[in-house]
């Protein structure tokens, strides 16, 4: 009973001086808590083989058992050891990693947590949607990393001056505190439309940023192009009734 619970207090004090120094080196946290727990693991079965060698049990059947008993589990659990092992290739691989946005498998959001058999990630509505690692690894995934870019589109009149235009769009988009230097925004004519000419702009936002941005840059634009008087037109049609004579 000694030699085990010094087996238990060996493991808590090596896999604490672990974690601390794991931690210095900047090691991912799911990766930083697997080297921990298997270190610990390792600890605790050396330990619990050398005390059950002193209360005189057989080391050699035990081990047997072990293994006989493991290969059953294994095989009911492949399910779970199949979210392991994937989870195990996210971490070393790094296709993402917590605090970026990501999109696959029809949902998207952003990273808060890799655990060894699943990933977490916080949709903009605040909703958690967590996703078995097998499904993530060899699907298609979009990293948009730790910004995103907004696609903003403002329709104007014809006759508008669309130089001016785009000097206030480019004003409104530097005086927002939410949109990045870098990336420069893009800001340019998208296309004709039935109602006037359609302006894009394209700022760049951090991921908290992308919904209240867009908001913001929104109304900010409209307010801006009223009070320059430069017209925004809404969709209108013109039906001719024709008589006979």
């Amino acid at each position: 009973m000694l030699i085990l619970a010094a087996g238990l207090v060996v493991a808590r004090w090596i896999g604490a001086a672990t974690d601390r120094r794991l931690e210095r080196r900047a090691m991912e946290p799911p990766m930083r808590r697997l080297a921990v727990r298997a270190i610990q693991i390792v600890i605790v079965l050396f330990t619990l083989v050398a005390a059950l060698d002193k209360f005189g049990f057989q080391i050699a059947p035990l081990v047997a058992g072990i293994g006989v008993a493991g290969l059953g589990i294994g095989i009911a659990l492949q399910g779970v050891l199949g979210n392991v092992v994937a989870g195990l290739s996210i971490i070393f691989t790094k296709p993402f990693r917590v605090g970026e946005y990501i999109e696959l498998l029809g949902v998207h959001g952003e990273v808060t947590s890799i655990e060894l058999s699943s990933t977490v990630l916080v949709h903009p509505d605040r909703s958690r949607v967590v996703i078995p690692n097998r499904k993530i690894v060899g699907e298609i995934l979009h990293n948009f990393g730790v910004m995103r870019q907004l696609s903003l589109h403002v329709t104007v009149a014809y006759g508008t001056d669309l130089a001016e235009a785009q000097r206030l769009a480019h004003d409104v988009l530097r005086q927002n505190p939410r949109v990045l230097a870098q990336p420069t925004p893009v800001v340019g004519l998208a296309r004709l439309g039935e109602s006037g000419v359609e302006m894009l702009a394209q700022p760049w936002v951090r991921v908290p940023d992308y919904v209240p941005a867009q908001a913001e840059l929104y109304q900010a634009l409209v307010e801006r192009l009223r009070v320059s008087g430069i017209t925004i037109p809404f969709p209108q049609q013109e039906v001719r009734l024709l008589t006979a004579a």
